[in-house]
């Protein structure tokens, strides 16, 4: 079963994100394991995302506030990232209800290569530049 593992290159250096990081990964991976288990039930899978998506919607929402009140001089590029992949976790949710398809390789990939970029760079330079947030 694939799962989104964490790297050191995903460290921000700032526990308390890398903390709120980590979870939203054991989250993804509760629901990739799920995913496996009830290759049959679509409609579980589903809700398993749907969850998964409410969660990374809520950490966004806190960072986007956060980045709006601060005038971070990055926020619209940071937003645009967020805003992409939610929708492509709409899409594999889109994709899981209309078709009852496999859901693991494709949410595993993308968020596995997700994580690794928008950690690195987005994450890490707003939370350099932001102390406290």
């Amino acid at each position: 079963m694939a799962s989104v593992e964490w790297r050191p290159e995903f460290a921000t250096g700032i526990a308390d994100v890398d903390h709120e990081h980590r979870e939203l990964i054991g989250w993804i991976n509760q629901t990739l394991a799920a995913a496996g288990d009830t290759a049959g039930d679509p409609g579980k899978v589903g809700d398993l995302l749907g969850e998964v998506f409410a969660r990374i919607s809520a950490h966004f929402a806190l960072e986007e506030h956060i980045m709006s009140a601060r005038r971070y001089d990055q926020f619209a590029e940071h937003k645009r990232d967020h805003e992409h992949l939610l929708d492509d976790i709409r899409d594999i949710m889109d994709d899981v209800e209309a078709a009852g398809g496999p859901v693991e390789e494709r949410f595993s990939a993308r968020l596995s290569e997700w994580f690794g970029a928008q950690f690195r760079t987005h994450d890490a330079r707003f939370h350099q530049r932001m102390p406290g947030a």
